[in-house]
Formats: C-alpha cells, structure tokens, sequence
C-alpha cells in the first residue's frame, strides 16, 4: 500500500494530507460513530421487545411474559434496606497525641514561675483562663493538620473535635492556687509522670467516654514516685484534663459499608419467560407500575434492548476497527484508508442496509421468502471493486449479521439462519467472482454467479428443512436468482456514482484509461513514438515489479503510458524522439538544456490535469524522478565554467529534479523501471551480468539518494523488485542479450 492512500483495488484520486481532514483524526473517530449509529437506528426496528397497550384496572387480554430477565425494583430495594439495617455503627480510633497537651501545658507552668514580675495573683488568673483554652486550640490544631492528608476523613474529625470538646475536663479552682509554687524540678518530675500516666491509659483503652479512663488516674497516680501531696494532687488534676476520648463515630466508613451491603444483596430477579401477568388478570396500581418500571408498555421505552443493540453494533464496529488498524488503516502517519474512503465505506453500508430494508418491507407472515430478493452482495461487490477484497470479506460477515435480523419474521428468535446462509454465501461467491474485475460486463458474469449459488444456497437450507412447501420453494429459489441480477444492475448504476463523487482510480476505470484510443496515448503516439515506445516498455517493467512486491501492477502500467506525456511539448529535446536529427542540447546552455529537461514532468502533471486524469497517475508522472540528479548537465557546465575559468556559481542541486520524492510504491516502482529501461536500451549487445549489475547500480544510486525516504519500500521489496526486472528484461531484450556461454564461445572462435 502507497502512502498516497491508494489500494490494490481502488486508488483516491485526491492526495492524502497529514493534516487535511482525509486524515484527521477527529473526523476518523466521527465516522465511528457514524457506523454505529448506522448500526443502531438501522437494526432498532427488528430487536426492541413487544409492548403492551393496558390501562390499569382492565383485565390482560393475554399472558404477559417477561422477554427478559426483570429486576424487581421494590423487591430488591426491601432486600438492600433490610441489609443496610443490619450493618452497625462504625468507630475509628484518633490518636489525639495527649502527651504534647502535657508538654505544653507543663512548660507554661514552669516558663511563668520563672517570671518574677508576674505576682502569685496574676499567675493564677493566667492558668485559669490560658490553661482550658490550650485544650482546644490543640484539639483545633490537631484538625487543621490532620485535614485533608487521607489519613481522617473530614467527617471523622469533625465528629471528634465536637465530642472531645465536649468532654473537656473542668480543673477544680484550688488546683490553680497550688500551681504558682511548684519549682522547676518538681515540675519535670510530675511532668514525666503525668505524661506515663496519660498514655498508659489512652494507649490501653479505646475510649468513646473519657471518664472511663480518668477514674483510673488517682490509682496510678499514688502509686507513682511523686511523694509531695500537691504533687500528686496536681498531676492527678492535669492528668484527667489532658485525657480524651479516643473512639468516635465515623460516618463515612458506616455510609460506606452499608451503600457495599445494598450494592452486594443480589437483585430480586423475573426471569425470562416468567408470566408477570395472566390473561384476565385485573392489571392492579401495583402491577401497572412494575409494567411501567420495567418499560413494557407502549408508553415507555425499554433501554435493555436499546443497550444490547448499542453493544452488538459496537462490537460490529469493533470487527471493522480491529481489521483497519493491524491493516495500518487506523494509524500510523499514512493510513491505508483515509477518511474519504471510509465515508464511502460507510455510504456503502448505508445503500446496502437500505435495499435489505425495502425487500424486508414486502415480507408477510404467508410470503417471507420475499427476503431472498435482497441484494444482499451489493456491499461487498462495491468494496470489492472500490476499496479492498479482504475489507469485503470482513464486511460480508457484518452484512450477513444485519439481514438476518432485519429479514427476520420470527419473533421467537433474533437471527434468521435461513437468511444469514443465504447472504454469506451470495456475499463470498460475489467477492471472487469479481475481484479481478477488469470490464464493465465482469459485473453482470459476477451477478450471474450470484444467482446461481445464492439459488443453490437457498435449495440446500430449504430441502434440510423439516416443512418442504412445493410453491414456496419455488418462489424462493427463483427470488434468490432474481437477488444476483438486481445486484449486478444496481452495481453498475452506482460505480459511476462512487467514481465521480470520491475519485475512485478502480480497475475498471485504469482498464479504459489504458486503451491507445484515448486522446493523449494518441497524442503520444503520433508526436512522440519513441517515448509511446519507451512507455509501453516501462508499463510491461513496472506491472511485473509491483505485482512482486503486493503493490498495484495495474495502476503502474497505465502510470507508465501517462508518465511521460509531458515530454509531447518538447519532443526533439529527449533522446528517444531524436530520429535522424541533431541533438539540440549540444547547442545550447546546460542550465537551459536542465530547464527543458526538468519541465516535462510539470508539464505532464498539467496535460493531465487538464484531461481529468486521475490524481494516482499524475502523482506518478510528478514523482517518478524523484529529487535525482541530470549529472551529464551538471558535469557539462563544470566542464565549461572550467574552460571559462570561472568560478561555478551553481551546485549539484540547481541540477536536480524538483520532486516530490516518491509517496507510493507504484510511483517509485515506476521510477525505477523507467530509468532502467532507459539504461538497458543505451547498451548494444548487454549480458545477463551488465543488466544485472545495471538495474543494483540504479536501485542502489536512488537509495543512496534518499529517493526512497517519503515510501514505504523495504530493503526486501527493493531486492524483489531487481529480480523482476532483470527476469523481465531478460525476456523483453531476448535476441540481444548475451548469455556467458555465448561470450565465451566467441572468445575462442575469436
């Protein structure tokens, strides 16, 4: 595949850009979409589930049965409540780090005892006020650091600080007085008490009321060291104050766990084909709203099978996207199917899809074999000819899908098999009955294959069937042949459609842009035969060196009969038109002589343009040279700048065609055939060696010249590609060439 976007089948006329909307990745994801939706909306009429028309109160005129399997809402709501119930309230332990409460608060002491200037007085009015409000401004900090690190959830700790605030120890007033006269040593003795005191009893307990543990706190206290009865009173005092509560409530864990008990209480479950209803049954309130919830009323929608047809017409997508991207159609830089040629793909599908839906139209309950009318193979033939075999091959299997649903009349099922039989078969005997079409009248042979084993496909299925009805089985056969010749005639009428309107460079079409009929072969011809001639041999050259590497031969044939028209401007300046005459480029300037050179590429692209020739063959009359070197004209104007004894005021590359470099494998395939042909004509009487090593200096020449850098030829095609054109040559040039046992034979009569 080329990196113009073109196939082997079909080729875009117009070029890919990188950031055109041809490969704009936005528009390739919107078409997509637009699949799906075709998908969807096309097959939605054939898979929602039967409503019903009931009014409550009235009796069913019927039984009404669950078409699929029905969660019963309130059931399983009463069984989630019922579960969530269940579940208890959740505590979390906090570690409040009481232990620096008791440094603070100790160090406070000691810092005003140690202040001379403050009186007795004022030291205890400062405890009194300063020491209560060191509790909550820790239990605050402790929040603001702890808030929104992940360790606590802001419920937790919100919860907290109100509960431990709200147990707050009150010291008793005569504790105060006895603090002015504590000294510095006995305040770090009781301060290490106080702190083992306070963790042994928060570290032991989990404590959702604090006085649990501040009971314990006049036990442990007098049986610590401290023998100062004031001491001991004031330890135990500021022992009790600084213990918290450390289990609080957690709301958040509970909501969670009991939304995990509602999410894991399985559903209350109507399984398919339960009786919801009975026929005569009085439709009560009750009822009615469970027919209403589970949208079995005509009033309703039902999003289950609105949601399983939106996820089998994923997965048909996901069969193309899956096939487009390994065939490096999805990414990459150059994509083998660019986003005009999956609109028309989608286009395509659309057309087939609407010709199965009208045939599904005239289907009855007593005439369903109306279906086998369909002209099931109309995709595949068009993506066949326009796009690529295998992309008909992968779509034949999604057809066969879509009109077994949509020519389904049986409502205990979703997929006819009858139906999908029919249309597999007609679609692959469709794809190699026409693959290799190269004339319009291929189209009508493909069709009449079509009807034959679509006939024989539709006798088989039917005589395997247990009822065998003489005139339905008539009628079925005989609308399945009618299938292949209506789908012949609507592919002939809409080849033209997609050629015009997308550019298609089909087979078909290169078949009649090769014919010597057409105004330029002619033109070349008559005023060029040499380059006619030259042309014709790099067409034989180039078909069979594509065809080896997988690239399209056809397309490099009639590339090469077009490649050169532009040399019909200026005939007498190329070589192979110089019959008899001078050359004109001895008398005048190498850059003049370059300059009539360089031009019949352009003017080539411009001939054809004007000609409505298709973009693939213009990009190869464009790109065939490449960037490469006129070195004769290059050399002769050094020779003469160095007989003028001057300085050369031009480089190689003022002597160099001005490209583009090839962009597909056919436009370098070409180009390497064109200038081997070229090559081997200039030697007299070559040998099997001189070709060989002519057409490995050539190849190698170009990819030392970066001329295969914006192409995707490997090392392994460019070897392929020597090879064919050395057998190729060999049978071209037959009669001239010299074999070595020829040579050598000649030595010795020599």
């Amino acid at each position: 595949m080329g990196q113009n976007g073109t196939s082997k089948q079909g080729n875009v006329i117009k070029p890919v850009m990188a950031g055109g909307w041809r490969q704009n990745p936005t528009v390739r994801w919107m078409l997509m979409v637009m699949f799906v939706l075709l998908f969807y909306f096309s097959l939605s009429p054939h898979v929602i589930p039967e409503t019903y028309d009931i009014s409550e109160g009235s009796p069913s005129e019927k039984d009404i049965k669950a078409p699929f399997q029905i969660k019963d809402e309130k059931a399983t709501r009463h069984a989630e409540e019922e579960a969530a119930n269940e579940i208890e309230d959740t505590y979390s332990i906090v570690a409040l780090r009481n232990d620096t409460l008791v440094d603070e608060i100790f160090i406070h002491i000691e810092k005003l005892n140690k202040d001379d200037q403050v009186t007795t007085q004022n030291k205890i009015e400062i405890y009194r006020s300063q020491i209560p409000d060191r509790y909550i401004a820790h239990i605050n900090n402790f929040v603001k650091t702890n808030s929104g690190d992940g360790k606590y959830n802001e419920s937790l700790l919100g919860e907290m600080s109100v509960v431990a605030k709200e147990q707050q120890y009150k010291i008793p007033e005569e504790t105060f007085y006895k603090m002015p006269q504590l000294t510095s040593d006995q305040l770090t003795e009781m301060r290490t008490v106080t702190k083992e005191i306070v963790r042994k009893l928060m570290a032991d307990q989990q404590l959702r009321e604090a006085e649990t543990a501040r009971t314990q706190v006049a036990e442990l206290v007098n049986a610590s060291s401290l023998s100062n009865r004031t001491e001991r009173e004031i330890v135990q005092e500021l022992a009790r104050f600084a213990i918290m509560p450390n289990k609080f409530f957690d709301k958040e864990l509970t909501d969670t766990a009991r939304v995990l008990a509602k999410q894991n209480t399985p559903p209350v479950i109507i399984n398919q084909g339960d009786i919801i209803v009975k026929r005569g049954e009085t439709i009560t309130p009750e009822m009615y709203k469970f027919l209403s919830d589970s949208k079995l009323l005509q009033d309703k929608r039902n999003y289950f099978p609105q949601a399983g047809l939106f996820i089998l017409s994923l997965m048909l997508i996901v069969v193309l996207y899956v096939y487009l991207h390994q065939s490096g159609g999805i990414n990459g830089l150059r994509p083998k199917y660019n986003n005009a040629q999956l609109l028309m793909l989608w286009l395509i599908f659309l057309i087939n899809i609407i010709t199965i839906q009208i045939i599904a139209l005239t289907q009855t309950d007593t005439a369903p074999y109306a279906g086998f009318l369909a002209p099931a193979a109309l995709g595949v033939m068009l993506i066949t000819l326009l796009l690529d075999m295998h992309l008909a091959i992968i779509s034949s299997f999604i057809f066969t899908i879509i009109g077994s649903i949509i020519l389904n009349t049986s409502s205990s099922q979703m997929f006819d098999f009858k139906y999908g039989f029919f249309i597999i078969v007609v679609s692959l005997a469709a794809i190699f009955s026409i693959h290799r079409a190269s004339q319009r009248s291929t189209i009508l042979k493909a069709g009449i294959m079509v009807s034959l084993f679509g006939s024989l496909s539709v006798m088989t299925i039917l005589m395997m069937s247990e009822q065998l009805e003489r005139l339905p089985f008539i009628y079925s056969v005989a609308f399945a042949f009618a299938s292949g010749l209506l789908t012949a005639i609507l592919v002939i009428g809409l080849m033209p459609f997609f050629e015009i309107t997308f550019g298609i460079l089909s087979a078909l079409k290169l078949v009649e842009l090769s014919s010597p009929n057409h105004p330029l072969l002619r033109k070349l011809l008559t005023e060029t035969p040499g380059t006619y001639h030259h042309s014709v041999m790099v067409g034989n050259l180039s078909e069979a060196a594509a065809e080896a590497i997988g690239a399209d031969g056809l397309l490099c044939r009639v590339g090469s009969f077009y490649h050169d028209i532009g040399k019909t401007k200026r005939p007498n300046y190329f070589i192979e038109n110089q019959s008899n005459i001078e050359n004109p480029h001895d008398s005048i300037e190498p850059k003049l002589s370059k300059s009539i050179i360089v031009a019949h590429a352009r003017d080539g692209v411009d001939m054809l343009k004007a000609h409505n020739i298709p973009k693939p063959i213009r990009d190869i009359a464009e790109q065939h040279h490449g960037t490469t070197s006129l070195k004769f004209f290059y050399h002769k104007a050094l020779k003469q700048a160095e007989e003028q004894g001057v300085q050369p005021n031009f480089t190689e590359e003022n002597y160099r065609y001005p490209g583009p470099k090839a962009q597909s494998k056919e436009a370098a395939v070409v180009g390497i055939s064109d200038c081997v042909e070229a090559a081997v004509r200039s030697l007299r009487n070559p040998t099997v060696e001189q070709i060989e090593a002519m057409i490995n200096k050539i190849i190698k020449s170009r990819l030392d010249d970066n001329q295969y850098n914006e192409c995707d030829l490997t090392l392994k095609e460019l070897d392929k590609i020597a090879q064919s054109l050395k057998e190729s040559i060999i049978g071209i040039f037959h009669s001239r060439i010299e074999y070595p046992d020829d040579v050598k034979t000649k030595e010795r009569i020599d």
